[in-house]
């Protein structure tokens, strides 16, 4: 399930920029073995959980039974820091096909030769990839081109609110746009003097999930123009958004309180997850929260696409889109073979939708997300639109990884917490950061 937080984003970034010199180089990314002959192959994943695990078994158990000669060796629980050594050193124990969590890295994987070009594997096998996996997806599994890995599965991000708190305030629907967002909240809050009996909405950039790249998608944001500059104070999303996040604080009660009950949270996937202990109205989640809820016997979540600018009412049904990838390293000298698990995995239909229901991520390929197999629950189905909304977006990928991502939610930071004061030179100082170290990683 990918379930990648910011957190997790910066130690991926910091490991894999070792990439960039090590692989270079190493292999060709040509493929000369023989995928009809008797081979065995390694698989490395991230998945852990017993139904994740389960589920990426049985379809490999259908890919060797379709092809008796490949044998796939899977080795779960992999981060991507063991990936990168992995990588890096090579050798028959390295993997031949790997699968992330962590999209922010495809820019590398890609620009340092970590995992090898699939356009020759696509053409071989006549798949045109625009007519097989969904926009937002093919943005975020390519680099300036070179497409080095496919989707595998994806997350999208809508709008949680809690049903009996809303019929208790007299809400009858959820917020459609920002405005009504904040009203919403401001009504649902509860406050105790120093702290809240329930708040309507987490603002603060900490909150589960609600961070800038997740909040700024429904602006529709371009974090780079044409010539690959940051243009985080050009862009007026941006701003609008910082500016909508601040108004929210001081509308909930100010950051120090919000920061105060923040604290009492409990974890972020664990059964405490404030959403699931009513705590909080509303936030914003992937399409995993469902399952998780559920498991914690909280059945009063209903789920709605976030909410968007008054100004881009017209565009409500978008959200934020990522997911796993899957590519084939580079120094594998069974290319074919991988390629054969790799677009079993990503390409047949009915293993991307038992795999989509099974865990409860949202399918990647266009044939899956309309097939009659798919898990018809109305909520999951929800956050299937999202992913098909052609207004839905993704963040960029970069040729250091997350790092733009980093340094833009580490303003946020000192911003929500008044250790910014100026928004536009605080902007303007994101942009130059990131163009200076993508400078460096170049």
């Amino acid at each position: 399930m990918s379930r990648l937080t910011k957190a997790a984003a910066v130690a991926a970034a910091a490991a894999i920029s070792l990439l960039a010199t090590a692989c270079t180089g190493q292999n060709s990314s040509g493929a000369t073995d023989d995928a009809g002959k008797d081979v065995t192959i390694n698989f490395w994943h991230g998945w852990s959980a017993p139904n994740e695990l389960k589920a990426i078994n049985d379809n490999v158990a259908r890919f060797e039974k379709l092809h008796p000669n490949i044998h796939v060796k899977v080795q779960g629980n992999i981060t991507d820091d063991k990936i990168n050594q992995a990588l890096r050193a090579g050798g028959s124990k390295a993997p031949d096909v790997v699968s992330s969590f962590t999209t922010d890295n495809v820019g590398q994987f890609c620009s340092s030769g970590a995992f090898a070009d699939l356009t020759p594997f696509l053409k071989k096998s006549d798949i045109d990839p625009a007519a097989t996996f969904p926009k937002t997806m093919l943005e975020y599994t390519q680099y300036q081109g070179t497409r080095c890995s496919l989707p595998l599965l994806g997350d999208a991000y809508g709008l949680y609110y809690n049903k009996k708190e809303f019929a208790a305030a007299g809400i009858s629907a959820p917020p459609k746009t920002m405005s009504e967002l904040k009203a919403d909240a401001v009504k649902l809050t509860k406050s105790t003097g120093s702290s809240y009996s329930q708040l309507g909405f987490m603002p603060d950039f900490h909150g589960y999930e609600s961070t800038p790249g997740h909040l700024a998608a429904q602006w529709g944001v371009k974090y780079f123009d044409a010539n690959g500059t940051s243009q985080t104070a050009k862009d007026p999303g941006f701003t609008a958004m910082f500016t909508w996040q601040q108004e929210m604080v001081k509308a909930l009660g100010g950051f120090s309180k919000l920061e105060k009950y923040r604290n009492t949270f409990g974890d972020e996937f664990g059964a405490k997850n404030p959403l699931q202990t009513g705590q909080v109205a509303m936030g914003i989640d992937g399409e995993w929260r469902l399952g998780m809820a559920r498991d914690a016997g909280m059945n009063d979540l209903g789920v709605a696409p976030f909410p968007v600018p008054d100004d881009q009412a017209s565009t409500y049904g978008k959200g934020y889109v990522t997911g796993t990838i899957v590519g084939i390293a580079n120094t594998s000298t069974k290319k074919n073979a991988a390629w054969e698990l790799v677009k079993f995995m990503t390409t047949d239909t009915d293993a991307v939708v038992s795999f989509s229901n099974a865990i409860h991520n949202v399918p990647s390929t266009l044939a899956a997300l309309k097939s009659p197999k798919l898990d018809q629950d109305p909520a999951f189905r929800t956050f299937i639109d999202i992913a098909e909304n052609p207004n839905s977006t993704t963040t960029p990928a970069s040729v250091n990884g997350g790092a733009y991502q980093v340094t833009l939610q580490d303003f946020g930071y000192d911003y929500e917490s008044g250790k910014a004061k100026n928004l536009k030179s605080g902007l303007q100082g994101v942009d130059a950061q990131v163009d200076k170290d993508i400078a460096q990683a170049k």
